[in-house]
């Protein structure tokens, strides 16, 4: 089985030939050149291939998409609100290496606790990155900013950082 890794999520119907719009997060403008298919989660951990007939460019973090099958703003609306996935190897093609979301798969290294996981999620806020990494079977949200991270060691994929005291220990419990 692949791995996939979510890249944005369908944010409206757009039109009346089911054209849906995609905000993306992979740091630069794309048309997702090279890419056939996008994947939906329909159920946990089931990814369900669409299509891609069309791929239209709005800005630098949005898109709209056609996908086969779909040619009507009902059809189009039932996908909604629907968190998108590409297959690694797409993945990889597509997103911006400056961009947070390059980090999934990545490994996480603290200066007090060593490794710690492998990045599984990337979440954006303002002023911050979290990313979801599994401790001790725990999933544990990681400050990526300013004050935590060390370095990116991006050839040999791990996030070097030095974490707030503590905040390890409250995923742990040690």
């Amino acid at each position: 089985m692949s791995n996939y890794f979510s890249i944005g999520k369908l944010v409206s119907a757009h039109g009346l030939q089911g054209e849906l719009l995609l905000r993306h997060s992979l740091g630069k403008r794309s048309a997702l050149k090279g890419v056939t298919a996008i994947f939906l989660e329909e159920r946990k951990n089931s990814f369900i291939p669409y299509f891609l007939e069309q791929v239209t460019v709005k800005d630098a973090e949005q898109v709209y998409i056609r996908l086969e099958g779909i040619h009507t703003k009902e059809a189009a609306q039932k996908l909604m609100p629907g968190q998108v996935y590409l297959q690694e190897e797409d993945f990889k093609q597509q997103a911006a290496s400056s961009a947070p979301l390059a980090l999934l798969g990545f490994s996480v290294e603290d200066a007090h606790h060593g490794p710690l996981g492998v990045i599984e999620e990337v979440i954006e806020m303002p002023m911050q990155v979290l990313v979801k990494v599994q401790i001790s079977g725990k999933e544990a949200l990681l400050p990526v900013n300013e004050q935590s991270l060390v370095k990116v060691d991006k050839k040999n994929q791990v996030v070097h950082l030095d974490l707030p005291e503590g905040l390890v220990e409250l995923y742990t419990g040690i």
